[in-house]
């Protein structure tokens, strides 16, 4: 009888993985991949994570389908419990690789805290049973190997308070303090796109379904740091924006900040208030995306024109001028007419203060419009009448900073 019921229950494993599979196109070039990091690949000229990317799932153009998430490069399908497929505690939520402590469930892969059940493989607090391998009581059962307090189930590896459960390192009783330096980014064309929808990205409307576009902009930050970082939501993102309420430099803490790989942007404010930031030399003439990656070169081509990033602030970090169209009404017109949003340049064409209108990092280029747009060809100034935020070489990237380094 328990071997029957075992053989039915991994028959019906199975039959869940097949149905969330992913095929097996839209492979890309060995030869491009490598110009992305470690565990990237380069999919339609973007650097991106097919162990996590629904519209790329375990290869370059595998899209998963309507309720399907992607985990470990194959796509699967979202739980109906809390904390799914793309819930609170997963890769985009608090504590897990996909739901509230695990890949779906509240504390494990599927269930609450184990790789299927609440706090075991399947079962509550083992492998397939409450608390052990499959029964509750015997040599697999409570507080066996795989039981309540196990390896597995709550309390255990991947469980409730595990390495990756609620509670754990990257669980949602967890701090940002706990996890690798990590706390600077300029957010990239493929992250904009993924969260707006729209290949063209947010413009100047950043609300992003909240009240206001401070508050919206904060949460595109924490979403992108989450995606890179599992856990790293935690740290306290801001964006780095004005408005007519409140200064960029206000917002961002006091330091230090770091890039995805650990490298210095800047010790403090002080750091910060030159035309580049004074943190590694490697990387403060071309500030990196939410992976490390110069932002001049995400596909590896070298060739992108993606430089203007919105601030709405003068060098010193602070209101450029009292116009609502420095900030496309605080961050929430996407119209184009509504203003021409100032921005800074996360890299300089042509070298510190000899590209158009300088080369700082906070405030050196006024866009044309509020619209939507992502121009990231060397157009010489882009034309003055498309008015869009991307326009004259940029998409609507902004600059993110974690409170906690």
């Amino acid at each position: 009888m328990m071997r029957s019921r075992i053989a039915r229950t991994w028959v019906l494993l199975a039959a869940m993985v097949f149905i969330g599979g992913c095929g097996d196109d839209g492979s890309t070039d060995a030869d491009d991949e490598s110009n992305c990091p470690e565990g990237l690949d380069l999919c339609d000229g973007v650097c991106t994570s097919t162990q996590t990317d629904p519209a790329n799932c375990g290869a370059c153009g595998i899209q998963c389908g309507p309720g399907m998430a992607c985990s470990a490069g194959l796509c699967v399908a979202a739980m109906p419990g809390t904390g799914g497929a793309v819930g609170t505690g997963g890769a985009f939520g608090t504590g897990g690789a996909l739901g509230s402590g695990g890949v779906f469930g509240i504390g494990g892969a599927f269930g609450s805290g184990g790789a299927l059940g609440s706090g075991g493989a399947v079962g509550s607090g083992g492998a397939i049973g409450s608390g052990g391998a499959i029964g509750s009581g015997g040599a697999v059962g409570t507080g066996g190997a795989v039981g309540t307090g196990g390896a597995v189930g709550t309390g255990g590896a991947v469980g409730t308070g595990g390495d990756v459960g609620v509670g754990g390192d990257l669980g949602s009783g967890g701090s940002g303090s706990d996890l690798d330096p990590f706390s600077f980014f300029v957010t990239s064309l493929e992250a904009m796109r993924r969260l707006s929808g729209n290949q063209d990205g947010f413009g100047g409307d950043l609300r992003y379904g909240e009240a206001d576009g401070l508050t919206g902009a904060d949460k595109i930050c924490a979403e992108i740091a989450e995606y890179s970082m599992p856990g790293a939501s935690a740290k306290g993102w801001r964006a780095f924006l004005s408005t007519s309420t409140v200064d960029a430099i206000d917002r961002v803490g006091a330091g230090p900040w770091y890039d995805r790989l650990g490298r210095l942007v800047a010790e403090d404010i002080n750091g910060l208030l030159n035309e580049r930031p004074d943190g590694d030399p490697t990387i403060i003439d071309d500030l990196p995306n939410e992976y490390g990656v110069a932002n001049s070169n995400p596909d590896g081509t070298g060739s992108v024109d993606n430089h203007h990033m919105l601030t709405g602030s003068g060098e010193d970090g602070r209101l450029y001028t009292s116009s609502y169209g420095d900030t496309c009404n605080d961050w929430t017109s996407a119209v184009g007419e509504t203003g021409e949003p100032r921005c800074g340049m996360s890299f300089p064409r042509g070298g510190g203060g000899t590209s158009w209108g300088g080369g700082s990092w906070i405030s050196s280029f006024t866009a044309y419009g509020c619209a939507p747009g992502a121009s990231i060809i060397q157009d010489g100034g882009g034309d003055r009448n498309v008015l869009t935020v991307g326009e004259g070489g940029g998409y609507g990237g902004i600059y993110c900073f974690a409170l906690t380094p």
